[in-house]
C-alpha cells in the first residue's frame, strides 16, 4: 500500500465532522466525545496486523511486531481544548496512522513499530496537561494533588477517570510501555508564526521550552475609593500592573525566544468602590536555556520586590508548576532535517514554546524528535486554526521518510 497523504487529510475532515461543531473541536479528554473519537480511531486501524492495548493511564497503543523488540514509537494526542482547532493533536495521530499503514502493508519491519494516542495532553478539563505521557515517562509526581482536582461541574478527577477504566493510583504502571523504546517521533502544527513568516512549510523542533509558572500575590489595603487620596493608597493592582509591563522588558533583555506572560489577574474585593487589597497574578515564563530561564525568574522576583516596596505592598511567590528545557536527540534532529529537505527542499530548526507529549518521552530518556508544519496566521486552540492542505501532505511524507530512516538507524 503506497503512502496516501490525501487520505490523512480526508480522515481529519471526517473527524472534524464527527466530533466538532460550529465553534470548533470538542474532543476534551475524558468526555463522551473524546471516547467517540478513540473508537473512530480504532476503526481506522482495523484489519491491520496490529495489537491494540489501553494502558493504566488511558493511553491507546497499537503495536506492529518487527524483527526486533526494540521499538520506534510514533505518537500524538486526539484530545482537544474546548472550541479547538481541527489539527492540533489529531494531525499527529492521523499522520502516524497513515505511516503505520504503509509500513504494515510493506511486510514485517526490521524493528517493532508502535503508534500511541496519548491521553489528555491538553489538560483542558482538570488543568493537568500531559497526563498520559507523564505517567508513561514516570514523571507524574503530583498524584496526591491530582486527587483533589475537580472540573467545572465539581466532579473529582479520580471519579471521572474511573468511568473510563483508569485508576489514578495505577497510572504510573504505564511506565512499562517505554521499555524497549529506541526512538519517539511526533508531528505537530507549529501553533506559531515563524515558518509562515519564512515561507517554509516544515521545520525541525530542537526541543521544548522550559517553563516556570507561578502565582504572584500582591497585598495592600482595601480602602474606600472615594475618600482615600491617591498618595495614601496601598493599591495591590499597581504592583501587578507594573510587573506585567516589566516582564516584557525582561524577556526582551534575555532574548533568544524568551517569552513571559501574565495570563490572569484576580483582584479583591473586586468592586469599583474599593482600592484593591489583593491581586493574584498567574505568571508564565519560558526559555530553551535553563540558565537564562532561571535568570528571567530571578529578575521578575527582584522587580516584584522593588515594586512592592515602592507601592507599600507585600508580595508573595508560589510555584504552581515547572519543567526544565528539553533538547531533542541530535541524531534524530539531523534525520528529521534530511527528511524535510527531501520532500520540501528547505528546512529550518526552531524551538517549541508550547509543551508536547514529546517532552515527557524525552525526559524518560527515549531519543526523541518533532516535526513542525506551518500554521496559517500562527493560530491554534481556535476554530480558525488551519494549515494549507499541500503543506499537510508534505508533513505526512516527511514523517514517513523520518520513520524509515529511524527504523534503519535503530535496526543498525
Amino acid at each position: 500500500m503506497p503512502l496516501e497523504p490525501s487520505r490523512t487529510i480526508a480522515e481529519l475532515k471526517e473527524l472534524r465532522e464527527l466530533t466538532g461543531d460550529e465553534d470548533g473541536a470538542q474532543r476534551v479528554a475524558w468526555t463522551d466525545t473524546w471516547e467517540t473519537a478513540r473508537g473512530w480511531l480504532r476503526g481506522k486501524l482495523a484489519g491491520l496486523p496490529l495489537e491494540e492495548e489501553i494502558d493504566e493511564a488511558g493511553n491507546q497503543w497499537w503495536t506492529l511486531r518487527g524483527g526486533s523488540e526494540r521499538a520506534v514509537l510514533i505518537g500524538g494526542h486526539i484530545d482537544s481544548v474546548p472550541n479547538g482547532g481541527w489539527l492540533d493533536g489529531a494531525l499527529n495521530v492521523m499522520a502516524g496512522v497513515e505511516v503505520v499503514r504503509r509500513i504494515a502493508e510493506a511486510g514485517d519491519p526490521a524493528v517493532t513499530v508502535r503508534l500511541v494516542n496519548w491521553a489528555d495532553e491538553e489538560g483542558a478539563r482538570f488543568g493537568r496537561s500531559l497526563f498520559g505521557s507523564s505517567a508513561a515517562a514516570g514523571s507524574m509526581d503530583d498524584q496526591d494533588e491530582l486527587r483533589g482536582r475537580r472540573d467545572a461541574e465539581g466532579r473529582a478527577l479520580p471519579e471521572v477517570l474511573a468511568e473510563r477504566g483508569v485508576e489514578l493510583d495505577r497510572a504510573l504502571e504505564a511506565r512499562r510501555q517505554l521499555e524497549g523504546a529506541a526512538a519517539y517521533l511526533e508531528l505537530h502544527i507549529e501553533q506559531g508564526p515563524v515558518l509562515e513568516s519564512m515561507g517554509l512549510p516544515l521545520g525541525v523542533v530542537l526541543g521544548t521550552f522550559g517553563v516556570e509558572r507561578h502565582q504572584v500575590t500582591f497585598t495592600g489595603q482595601a480602602a474606600h475609593s472615594g475618600s482615600t487620596p491617591m498618595d495614601k493608597r496601598r493599591d495591590a493592582l499597581a504592583g501587578a500592573a507594573r510587573l506585567e509591563l516589566e516582564i516584557r522588558v525582561i524577556a526582551a533583555r534575555v532574548g533568544r525566544g524568551a517569552v513571559c506572560t501574565m495570563g490572569g489577574v484576580v483582584t479583591k474585593p473586586g468592586i469599583v468602590t474599593s482600592v484593591v487589597e489583593t491581586a493574584d497574578c498567574l505568571l508564565d515564563q519560558r526559555h530553551l536555556d535553563a540558565v537564562q530561564l532561571a535568570e528571567m525568574l530571578d529578575n521578575a522576583k527582584a522587580a516584584s520586590r522593588r515594586f512592592a516596596q515602592e507601592e507599600d505592598l507585600e508580595v508573595d511567590w508560589e510555584r504552581i508548576w515547572n519543567i526544565e528545557p528539553i533538547l531533542f536527540d541530535e541524531g534524530l534532529v539531523e534525520l528529521a532535517d534530511e527528511s524535510i529537505r527531501e520532500v520540501a527542499g528547505r528546512s529550518h530548526r526552531l524551538p517549541s514554546g508550547p509543551l508536547h507529549d514529546a517532552a515527557e518521552v524525552s525526559r524518560a530518556g527515549v531519543p526523541t524528535v518533532m516535526l513542525f508544519v506551518q500554521s496559517l496566521r500562527g493560530l491554534s486552540h481556535t476554530k480558525l486554526e488551519d494549515t494549507k492542505e499541500g503543506h499537510l501532505g508534505l508533513a505526512v511524507q516527511a514523517l514517513d521518510r523520518l520513520a524509515e530512516k529511524t527504523i534503519a538507524r535503530v535496526a543498525g
